[in-house]
């Protein structure tokens, strides 16, 4: 196979024979190779720390955050987003995940969707991205045009601009963002098969982008997820909880404080621990910027 500059579509020299192996062997070469990819996250700690920096700064500007990607890359921003409201009562607009070929490509394959740069940056003039938006294009081979398109318009709008991508990109797309986040993952256990290392390297960068700014703008007390919703029994079991250890009240009280703060913890939190109502409990938490350790202190 002829050598390609993209280092996740080199053979990887260590599984050669992997069709040869039994499940168990299977399971060892797999696990051998995932050992190197937090490494490979880890060596991004700078870059993946400045850009939470630049979406916390997008969302205490009221911005949003938008991922583009194609096949896996977009699947993965597509996930990350929709799991930000239920885990940060995050309004669903915050954090939106575009894939090339639209909402069909999440369950199947819209070959020759990633090929158009146009389409990239039709996706961007659509969601009317301006200033104060941030744009997170994820290209695992680092080389998806519609990714490219949608970085470039993204640019030319105004809006902070993060490339994720596990091998190294070219200048061009280097010039485009404000920072470049690239975790080389090496060759695959398939060959070309970035859902694997890549994509799993990929994932951990997500969290970390959402987790780090919405924690950085008050979603969590300590590591309490404060700002959940109660949107189905595990959640509702999880704010009792968490009333329970930090307010140091019974099941049946973290109930009624909690319906009485509109199904919203760190509210409860603050009417328990303050010894207010619901109004001054969610005007103080305003007024100190969503966290809520400036207001009642520690956990």
């Amino acid at each position: 196979m002829p050598l390609d500059s993209r280092i996740t579509e080199h053979r990887n020299p260590r599984t050669t024979r992997i069709d040869l192996a039994t499940p168990d062997e299977i399971v060892d070469l797999m696990s051998a190779e995932d050992r190197s990819v937090a490494d490979a996250v880890a060596s991004q700690r700078s870059e993946i720390g400045r850009a939470i920096g630049l979406v916390e700064d997008t969302f205490r500007e009221r911005g949003r955050l938008f991922y583009v990607g194609a096949g896996t890359s977009g699947r993965l921003g597509i996930l990350d987003a929709s799991e930000c409201p239920p885990t940060f009562g995050t309004d669903p607009a915050m954090v939106q995940g575009i894939i090339a070929g639209g909402t069909p490509a999440v369950f199947r394959s819209q070959e020759g969707a990633e090929d158009n740069p146009d389409g990239g940056a039709a996706a961007i003039d659509e969601r009317d991205v301006g200033d104060k938006d941030c744009v997170v294009g994820i290209a695992a081979s680092g080389t998806t045009p519609f990714v490219h398109g949608a970085l470039l318009r993204a640019r030319e709008r105004g809006a902070r601009t993060i490339v994720v991508a596990c091998t190294p990109v070219p200048v061009g797309i280097t010039r485009l963002v404000d920072v470049a986040i690239v975790a080389v993952t090496g060759p695959e256990v398939v060959t070309g098969s970035t859902r694997l290392k890549a994509g799993t390297a990929t994932k951990m960068i997500l969290n970390m982008l959402t987790t780090g700014a919405l924690i950085r703008i008050g979603k969590t007390w300590g590591n309490l997820m404060v700002d959940l919703q109660v949107t189905n029994q595990k959640l509702k079991d999880r704010g009792e909880r968490i009333l329970i250890e930090t307010c140091g009240v019974t099941r049946d009280a973290a109930q009624e404080l909690l319906a009485s703060a509109g199904g919203s913890v760190k509210v409860a939190i603050v009417m328990h621990r303050a010894s207010v109502g619901r109004d001054e409990a969610a005007k103080r938490i305003a007024e100190a910027g969503g966290l809520i350790r400036r207001v009642i202190g520690d956990p």
